[in-house]
C-alpha cells in the first residue's frame, strides 16, 4: 500500500480544530458510504454504490502512489473527504496542459451537525487548501467539477480559483479551475 502517512492538526480561530488525516478504508467506510450515497452528493457518482464497493474504491485508491484521501475532523467529527491526485498521472492530465507543479483535488464537505453553517465548507476548505499547498513543489492547483455543479464551482470561485475550459472526461463533463499558490497565500495573508 502507498497510503499517505501525512497527518495535519490546526486551530481555525472561531471555528474549531481541524485534523486531516489519511482514510482508512475499513474504518472509515460507514461515513464515507453515508455521505457519497446522499442526493446532495449526487455528483460524486457513487449513489448507487453498496457499502462493500465504497470500501473496495477506497482500498484501490489508497493502492496507487499518485492519488490519496483524506478524511477531515472538526473538533473530532468527521466533515469532509478531501482527495488529491497527480493530474498527469489522471485522465484529466490529458485534457489540459499540465504544468509542472500542478497538484489535483477533489472535496465533498459532509453534511455540518444540525444543518446549515455559514462559513463551514470555506473553513475547510482553506484547511485543506494550506495543506495541500504546505509542500512548496505544489504551485498550482486543479480542481475538475462536474460542469453542472454550480455551487462547487461558485464555492472554488470564492476560494481564488480561476476557470479554465470545460473538458469531457469518461463520467462526466467537467469545468476546469486552477488556483495558483501565490493567490492563495496572498488572501490568506490579507484575512490574517
Amino acid at each position: 500500500m502507498t497510503t499517505a502517512t501525512t497527518t495535519c492538526r490546526r486551530r481555525v480561530e472561531g471555528f474549531g480544530e481541524v485534523l486531516i488525516r489519511p482514510v482508512e478504508p475499513a474504518r472509515d467506510v460507514d461515513v464515507i458510504h453515508d455521505w457519497v450515497t446522499r442526493e446532495r452528493s449526487r455528483f460524486w457518482g457513487m449513489r448507487e454504490a453498496s457499502r462493500e464497493r465504497v470500501r473496495e474504491i477506497y482500498e484501490y485508491l489508497d493502492s496507487l502512489a499518485t492519488y490519496h484521501a483524506y478524511l477531515v475532523h472538526r473538533d473530532g467529527r468527521p466533515a469532509a473527504l478531501f482527495q488529491t491526485y497527480e493530474p498527469a498521472a489522471d485522465p484529466v492530465g490529458e485534457c489540459y496542459d499540465v504544468r509542472p507543479g500542478d497538484f489535483g483535488v477533489h472535496l465533498l464537505i459532509g453534511p455540518p451537525d444540525g444543518g446549515v453553517e455559514p462559513g463551514f465548507t470555506g473553513a475547510l476548505l482553506d484547511a485543506f487548501l494550506a495543506f495541500v499547498l504546505a509542500d512548496p513543489a505544489r504551485l498550482r492547483i486543479v480542481a475538475e467539477p462536474d460542469a453542472r455543479n454550480d455551487r462547487a464551482v461558485a464555492r472554488l470561485v470564492r476560494a481564488g480559483f480561476v476557470p479554465g475550459p470545460q473538458i469531457d472526461l469518461p463520467e462526466k463533463r467537467a469545468q476546469l479551475l486552477f488556483l495558483d499558490r501565490s493567490v492563495f497565500l496572498d488572501r490568506v495573508a490579507a484575512e490574517g
